[in-house]
């Protein structure tokens, strides 16, 4: 295998799962008595454009079925995060009824709705027909395609390039990042502005979330890389913010690379930031995989422990990093008797892998469990939040990354 990117070869692994299904193929009762599809889940680090990407094996039209049961709008955290979005933009880059939008993954319209009802035109490109349908259904023009830039030179050739790109949590899942990029170039209007939001390498490594690796997710970026791969594409970052989102990512904001705009120092500043850390130094991946190790054996040892007990353990959030932890650890309905979650899509399934069912969260008012374990930590907060109740009725929530916490 050669980098996605630079095409150098690949000899640097940095993390080994073993293998595993795709983290949101969701199982129906009948997929019980089939045989199940599972895929080495393995990262190398390119040490040439330091890239770190999974091993070439499943495709993404394997992975991004129509039925695919990933609903954006199921979090109020991150629904707020778009809103909030999408009314800074408008404020920074004055854009109006004369604008036009473009999202890249625009799943069930949890951040296009908000342009639609601020009269703005947009665009959704989604190729799972599930969240497209429901996005249309909130009246937002969707795509049900592919995005690359064979499709974006398409619209181009139809009037439809962009004063405004943008992708949130998809520039991590497409195989071809090159290609992606430079469809990025071709969909996008002179002196007009990408956005991409993404999972920060550094972040991933300082915090141990190795939970965040699953086939869909094919590269792990930081800002260097990111810039490479837009020096490339004969784009370019002028400006970068972090973010709290998914456990600490990164918005880049891209132009041409003639754009007149200066370069925000924010961008050298985050350079510096990944060097000192060590992004572009063997010994810092070679590390991690004891520390993923670490977290995976203490859940395992926390539950087997429950299990002795005679605690009633169930979790919160059929979420694809809580299958990545699950089924790395090994874990099945013995140990983890089911889990809750509120994406009408999810539930009356069962979890890829762990076989483990996925219920309505009242099923927590029959059951009462002794332990909740929160599987997105990335919204923990609000997930006690919402189950408030039953912490005053004795249940303790458990959190497995970065470390076991109980409270």
């Amino acid at each position: 295998m050669k980098c996605r990117h630079c095409h150098s070869p690949l000899e640097h692994v940095f993390l080994d799962l073993g293998f595993a299904p795709p983290s949101n193929a969701y199982l129906t009762e009948g997929d019980l008595h089939a045989p199940e599809v599972w895929f080495p889940l393995k990262l190398y680090v390119c040490d040439q454009c330091w890239l770190a990407q999974t091993e070439d094996y499943a495709h993404a039209d394997e992975l991004f079925r129509h039925d695919y049961a990933y609903f954006s709008s199921t979090s109020v955290t991150w629904l707020e995060h778009a809103r909030q979005y999408v009314e800074t933009m408008r404020q920074r880059f004055a854009l109006d009824k004369n604008s036009f939008i473009i999202e890249v993954a625009s799943n069930d319209g949890y951040l296009l709705k908000n342009f639609v009802a601020a009269g703005i035109p947009c665009l959704g490109i989604e190729p799972t027909a599930s969240t497209a349908a429901a996005a249309e259904a909130l009246g937002i023009p969707v795509l049900r395609e592919f995005f690359g830039e064979q499709k974006a030179r398409e619209l181009a050739a139809q009037g439809k390039q962009a004063d405004l790109v943008l992708g949130n949590n998809v520039y991590a899942h497409v195989p071809d990042i090159n290609d992606f990029t430079a469809g990025l170039k071709a969909v996008l209007k002179p002196g007009g502005t990408i956005t991409l939001e993404f999972p920060h390498l550094l972040q991933l490594i300082q915090e141990t979330q190795f939970d965040t690796v699953y086939h869909e997710h094919f590269s792990y970026l930081s800002l260097y890389t990111v810039q490479r791969i837009f020096q490339k594409a004969a784009l370019r970052v002028w400006d970068v913010e972090q973010l709290p989102t998914h456990g600490g990512s990164l918005r880049v904001f891209g132009c041409h690379a003639e754009d007149a705009r200066q370069t925000s120092t924010a961008v050298s500043v985050m350079l510096a930031d990944e060097e000192r850390f060590g992004l572009q130094t063997l010994s810092t991946y070679q590390d991690f995989q004891s520390k993923a190790d670490r977290v995976k054996d203490d859940l395992l040892a926390f539950l087997i422990e429950q299990k002795r007990a005679g605690k009633k353990v169930a979790a919160y959030g059929a979420a694809a990093k809580g299958n990545t932890l699950l089924n790395y650890a090994g874990v099945k309905p013995d140990l983890l008797s089911f889990v809750c979650d509120a994406a009408v899509a999810k539930q009356g399934k069962f979890m890829p892998g762990s076989h483990i069912p996925i219920l309505h969260p009242a099923a927590l008012t029959d059951h009462r469990p002794d332990f909740l374990v929160i599987l997105p930590w990335n919204i923990a907060a609000e997930v006690k939040q919402q189950n408030a109740q039953f912490s005053e009725l004795g249940t303790k929530f458990v959190t497995a990354v970065p470390r076991l916490e109980i409270a």
